[in-house]
């Protein structure tokens, strides 16, 4: 059965994605700049997910600094934990909520209905308690991103394809393999090999594939993005709108405006918005030890062991690396980084930071804001005043990990 059209039609009031506050603090550095429900997981953003599934607007309850860019519809919500991914059980559940319920699983809220004037969740506990006796899907971790990507890419490709039919592939050319391959409008795909027997392969619009590259799903390539010649996509990878990829990659998310255009392997890796890895950027995602990896923590202020066996690199948005870069396995990257030099940097690089295995400093906000502009512009987009803001905001709210700051 589909899970996701359990919720079409449904009678309910428009959705509201809240930030869980523990949750979020772990996904950082990639909420620093947007809220849990606009994190791309799969095909789509959690946000877009919602959307969809239940054919209502979805609005977000986030941080003050975050509201002003990702608004709060007026009036009564359902109010869902941003973190939550859609699944049959879990919607079911939505759709019998009542308003004078809440909605958990253990001590984590899943959903409350929530009034047009109210501003927190306070009322959720003093509500009649719905226990989920199945643990949902929930994004609890940055490493989720892209363990789940695969799952998820399965599951909003029967969304969006349902019903639907792709465009017919009119490259002699190109070799296919297995049958969930959808392309949608504007897509030029020449002298690829496609291979969807282990997972869809979904193509977007306007999108390009070039010659000589090899994809084995599931696989995504949203709006406007570009798969580079000889090209090694192998699997459970998600290229975000606006973007371009090449070399060697596996089981990594870019969420959008992003690119890694050359050689270099990225591999169990997520990459925020408006990153660029140099040249021959190699991102080590297994331990010689083969060790579970450790991953920063926000929350912790430290090392905390994800689990995993394979763990690459996390990268927040507007942050960049120079040629020939080299990423220990497990390294977290703030936003606004510039990384660049020989050797391997460390493997938590604040936001903000200047430099690499040699050392680093601020890259100070007006420099960085130089820079973003220039970016934007290559994409006929324009920096805003409220983006200025928002990432002085971030500046500053950094501020305490750029540790070199404080002995300066």
């Amino acid at each position: 059965m589909d899970s996701g059209r359990l919720f079409y039609f449904c009678p309910m009031e428009q959705l509201l994605l809240f930030d869980d506050p523990s949750i979020r603090g772990a996904l950082l550095p990639f909420t620093f700049t947007r809220p849990v429900g606009d994190i791309r997981v799969g095909i789509l953003k959690i946000s877009e997910k919602w959307e969809l599934i239940s054919g209502k607007p979805v609005s977000f309850l986030t941080q003050d600094y975050l509201q002003d860019r990702f608004p709060r519809n007026k009036g009564v919500h359902l109010a869902v934990n941003a973190s939550l991914l859609p699944t049959g059980e879990t919607i079911l559940f939505l759709k019998k909520l009542k308003k004078d319920q809440s909605l958990y699983h253990g001590k984590t809220l899943i959903a409350t209905y929530i009034g047009e004037t109210e501003k927190n969740l306070s009322k959720a506990s003093s509500k009649e308690i719905v226990q989920i006796p199945k643990e949902p899907q929930l994004l609890q971790n940055p490493w989720d991103i892209f363990s789940l990507n695969g799952e998820e890419i399965i599951s909003d490709f029967e969304r969006i394809t349902a019903g639907r039919k792709s465009q017919t592939l009119t490259d002699p050319y190109t070799q296919t393999y297995g049958q969930d391959i959808f392309i949608e409008e504007g897509a030029v795909i020449k002298a690829a090999v496609l291979n969807a027997e282990n997972g869809p392969i979904y193509i977007g619009k306007n999108t390009e594939i070039q010659e000589g590259a090899l994809i084995r799903g599931p696989f995504a390539l949203c709006e406007g993005s570009t798969v580079n010649m000889g090209a090694k996509m192998r699997g459970d990878i998600t290229v975000g709108p606006q973007s371009k990829v090449g070399g060697e990659i596996s089981n990594s998310v870019f969420f959008g405006y992003s690119n890694k255009g050359h050689d270099g392997f990225l591999g169990n890796s997520v990459i925020g918005e408006w990153c660029n890895l140099g040249a021959d950027t190699n991102t080590s995602n297994l331990k010689n030890n083969y060790a579970p990896v450790k991953l920063w923590s926000y929350v912790k202020g430290g090392f905390v062991s994800t689990g995993l066996q394979f763990c690459g690199l996390m990268m927040g948005d507007h942050s960049k690396c120079g040629i020939n870069t080299m990423f220990n396995t497990g390294t977290v990257v703030g936003v606004g980084a510039n990384i660049f030099g020989d050797g391997f940097p460390r493997n938590f690089i604040p936001s903000f930071a200047w430099g690499g295995a040699a050392g680093f400093s601020t890259f100070q906000f007006p420099k960085f804001e130089e820079t973003a502009k220039v970016v934007l512009s290559r994409r006929k987009m324009e920096w805003s005043q409220s983006e200025s803001e928002l990432y002085k905001k971030i500046f500053e709210l950094t501020k305490n990990y750029r540790i070199w700051e404080k002995h300066a």
